[in-house]
């Protein structure tokens, strides 16, 4: 469950930022063309920009020091008006430095000062055509909720509000207030290892207001020849009011997730996700060529060269979706069907791999159908990921079966696997998920390359000891593997076995895991930073296949650290956290320290996903 956007783990952190706009180029008339808009407002623009989050909260709870803490249904705030007219839609873009949680205080420090004459404030028309809830339809709050939502999950968007004004002298029709406020999008980091190796990136996340992205990366290495590398890629989010997103990049310093070689990458990728339940259509293509170099001079006998395009595409229908919601838009329960091709091809194989099956190494094909069923919808909460902004956690359960045919060095066998995740919010303000996972391949009327994966994470609910807020997190599974031939061994380096456990020579067919963290949420500022220090303990049992449990190795994860944020400066959440291994293999340091820099945690939930191939790592 857990989950970062944009995570760079850095031995040394150097946060800096380089890239200057001027305001007045653009000048400032989307704002205050919609500033003007607000004369509908029982409210001045000041004293209801103040009331946006108490309005915008279906149920608060207040901590230690009277702090309001958000805590309820998404929908729970549209609700009274469901089935109305929505007359007009009003949008603001805030800038940085205004606070949800907070709506009284307004950073006037010289960093943010200094910060907001490098950013252009998001524009008006790239909030609207964001927006597929529509003037002159009738209001539903579920959808409204889920647009609401999906404003929180842009890239240069950190917080957003939707709410409802009713029309004086009206009984039918409202208005839509909307709300935004931005991340500070441009950041960058130096990670060094030594003068002899050192990386740099710098990236705008929302170049000029406009929501496109623009990220640069620079690598310098003594070892390496040619000694430098570098890479980019440019996003543009919402292609045409379309919903689409277009990514392009290119790197000669790509780090391959499977490997972990470096390699030279190109692709070009396009996507469109699911944006709600009454969303009718999701799907994604992409295209890359990847190619790996000797640029470390490696023994020929050590260094795996390679070479491969890898070409994917999907596309998915939300099912009877029209006549589902025809005569009640509350029903939430859907079925969503999709396809998928997809082929990594490979033109040059290592030679110590040739013709024997490797769950990497090997061209691979596979056409997969897949019918999801799902009812999914979000509680409101915070001090789960974050410090203080709006998060969405879902409730509802999610059921994916996928089906095809799969292709690897030429053995073609039938694939059929199950996803199925149940969560949980209790009236208290705890989450739970629970997961299962199985699939498997037929092979001469057997099963090959099977298993499951089964468990449970949960978040506790927010607890109080005066002006701290404390929430416990817990996640432990069970997973089990059968008659490997082409697919990875369980690995302890992975979301289900040991965090900061990075070796890969730990694998086996069986293991059980429990994660065990603490996080205390401190009410306590430093130049404006927020702290939350942590304590953690991973366990984890894995052994071969065959073998008796009593003879299963246990490995052992314990340390803590802190995360501290400002909101208001050019940093996301910056981690320090220490690790320490009892038993460690002779590749692996036993005690190591990682700052993490450039993390924004986000919970990680969708409401559907390519059909694929069920991972157990």
């Amino acid at each position: 469950m857990k989950g970062a956007v944009h995570n760079k783990r850095y031995i040394l952190v150097i946060m800096w930022c380089s890239l200057l706009y001027c305001p007045n180029i653009y000048g400032q008339q989307g704002v205050a063309k919609d500033s003007l808009n607000l004369r509908n407002v029982r409210f001045t623009k000041n004293k209801f920009i103040n009331k946006i989050f108490q309005q915008a909260v279906g149920s608060v709870t207040r901590d230690g020091s009277g702090n309001i803490i958000t805590r309820g249904k998404s929908e729970d705030p549209y609700l009274p008006y469901q089935g109305k007219i929505i007359r007009n839609i009003y949008v603001t873009t805030l800038n940085f430095d205004r606070s949800f949680t907070d709506t009284a205080h307004r950073d006037k420090g010289i960093l943010t000062t200094i910060g907001k004459g490098l950013h252009r404030v998001t524009r008006e028309f790239v909030v609207r055509n964001n927006l597929f809830v529509k003037e002159h339809t009738e209001l539903n709050a579920y959808k409204v909720a889920d647009n609401e939502r999906y404003l929180r999950t842009l890239d240069f968007i950190s917080d957003a509000r939707i709410i409802v004004q009713p029309v004086r002298g009206s009984k039918d029709s409202v208005d839509l207030q909307v709300y935004t406020k931005d991340f500070f999008p441009i950041s960058g980091g130096m990670a060094s290892a030594g003068l002899n190796h050192v990386t740099t990136n710098l990236y705008d996340a929302n170049i000029g207001g406009l929501g496109q992205r623009l990220e640069l990366a620079s690598l310098y290495d003594y070892n390496r020849h040619p000694y430098w590398g570098y890479g980019g890629l440019y996003r543009q989010n919402n292609v045409g009011g379309s919903f689409v997103d277009a990514t392009v990049g290119y790197s000669v310093m790509n780090i391959n997730s499977y490997t972990r070689t470096e390699e030279s990458q190109t692709y070009v990728a396009l996507s469109r996700r699911l944006l709600s339940p009454y969303s009718k259509i999701a799907g994604a293509i992409s295209f890359s060529t990847n190619q790996a170099y000797n640029l470390y001079n490696a023994p020929d006998s050590l260094f795996y060269k390679y070479k491969y395009d890898f070409f994917d595409v999907w596309a998915g229908y939300n099912v009877a979706i029209g006549r589902l919601t025809a005569t009640n838009n509350s029903i939430r329960d859907r079925r969503f069907f999709s396809m998928r091709y997809y082929k990594r091809n490979f033109y040059e194989v290592p030679w110590q791999i040739d013709k024997k099956f490797h769950f990497i190494y090997n061209t691979s094909e596979a056409v997969l159908g897949q019918i999801t069923f799902f009812r999914q919808d979000y509680y409101k909460t915070q001090y789960v990921y974050g410090f203080g902004t709006t998060e969405d956690l879902p409730y509802g359960y999610n059921i994916a079966v996928v089906g095809g045919w799969h292709t690897q060095l030429g053995r073609e066998r039938p694939y059929a696997g199950l996803n199925a995740s149940r969560y949980l919010a209790t009236s208290k303000g705890d989450f739970v998920e629970l997961y299962m996972r199985s699939g498997g391949f037929l092979w001469n009327k057997g099963l090959q390359d099977g298993g499951f994966v089964v468990g449970a994470a949960v978040y506790s609910r927010l607890a109080f000891v005066g002006s701290t807020k404390i929430r416990q997190y817990i996640n432990a599974s069970f997973s089990y593997q059968h008659q490997t031939v082409t697919g990875p061994p369980l690995r302890l380096n992975t979301p289900y076995g040991l965090r900061g456990f990075l070796s890969d020579s730990v694998n086996g067919a069986r293991r059980l895991s429990v994660q065990l963290e603490t996080t205390f949420y401190l009410r306590w500022r430093l130049l404006g930073f927020q702290f939350a220090p942590f304590p953690y303990a991973d366990f984890a049992l894995i052994a071969p296949e065959n073998w008796p449990t009593s003879r299963s190795s246990l490995y052992t994860s314990l340390g803590g650290g802190v995360r501290m944020r400002n909101e208001n400066l050019v940093f996301e959440t910056i981690e320090a956290r220490a690790f320490f291994f009892p038993v460690a293999p002779s590749n692996m340091r036993a005690f190591k320290i990682i700052v993490s820099a450039n993390l924004r945690y986000r919970y990680p939930s969708s409401l559907i996903t390519a059909p694929d191939i069920v991972q157990l790592n």
